[in-house]
């Protein structure tokens, strides 16, 4: 039984659930997700792991109420029980020997940028973060990013958090000044995923992103994840989630998430990192 053990809600429409999984949790790694139904009839949704408590036995599930699934996740309450949980699936962020890194996060995506951070700061690298929101209202994590990064850079569109501005200001400015980083990983919306690989490109900077593309099996077989990455096709769920941000074509993966953009509203179909 996948129960859920507690519930917070970090900001009106993001909640994070904490679930019992033994299983899962002993075998986790940052980067990494599971598929969910929160019912005998419902559809089954991927969401990346936020955290995991091997010891407890215990996955943390950060998710935004944009439709259908996502709703009837947010009505569960501790104590209740998710029908099915499958994990973990896709490959584990690539952290070894890493000595200084920009761990980059948007919106919800710095929901999955967080286990990212706490790995690097466990293993001894020296952690720059830079996080973007909408506003003060939607800012999740800021105590957890601060416990693991050696610098802390909050932006947020309308100044009302932070310093008033984009992730690639931030980053840009931390270059411009002479931090040398082993390595920028971006997770976020597409375009900013996008104008961040943009921007590292011009110092050549290796630059990872977590792509998030319509799932529904997560084992490779229906190819609704299909991405092409330096001119060719890999599957986000196997291959990915994480790619080199230099060869991904944003172009069309923003193109192919706005086809069925009214079935996601209701139906939750796109909902790998936390239904950024």
């Amino acid at each position: 039984m996948f129960t859920i053990l507690t519930k917070t809600q970090l900001n009106p429409t993001v909640t994070r659930i904490e679930v019992s999984a033994p299983r899962i949790a002993a075998k986790a790694q940052p980067g990494q997700f599971v598929i969910l139904r929160v019912d005998q009839n419902g559809e089954r949704i991927p969401l990346t792991i936020a955290d995991y408590n091997p010891t407890a036995g215990t996955i943390t599930l950060i998710f935004q109420v944009v439709g259908t699934t996502t709703q009837k996740l947010n009505a569960l309450q501790a104590g209740d029980c998710l029908h099915d949980l499958v994990g973990p699936l896709g490959r584990a962020t690539e952290t070894d020997g890493l000595q200084k890194v920009a761990v980059i996060g948007g919106g919800v995506g710095c929901a999955i940028a967080y286990p990212v951070a706490k790995k690097l700061h466990e293993q001894g690298c020296e952690v720059h973060t830079v996080v973007g929101f909408r506003n003060r209202d939607l800012v999740i994590l800021e105590n957890e990013f601060r416990a693991v990064s050696h610098q802390y850079h909050m932006m947020t569109d309308d100044g009302s958090a932070g310093q008033k501005g984009l992730v690639t200001n931030a980053l840009q400015t931390l270059i411009e000044s002479g931090e040398q980083y082993d390595r920028v990983i971006a997770i976020g919306p597409l375009v900013m995923m996008k104008f961040v690989c943009a921007l590292t490109k011009q110092y050549n900077l290796k630059t990872i992103v977590s792509m998030n593309p319509i799932m529904i099996d997560g084992t490779g077989m229906c190819g609704g994840c299909r991405l092409t990455v330096g001119g060719e096709t890999k599957f986000a769920c196997v291959d990915g989630p994480e790619f080199d941000g230099h060869l991904v074509d944003f172009d069309q993966a923003i193109a192919r998430s706005t086809m069925y953009k009214q079935p996601e509203q209701s139906h939750d179909c796109n909902l790998l990192k936390g239904a950024r």
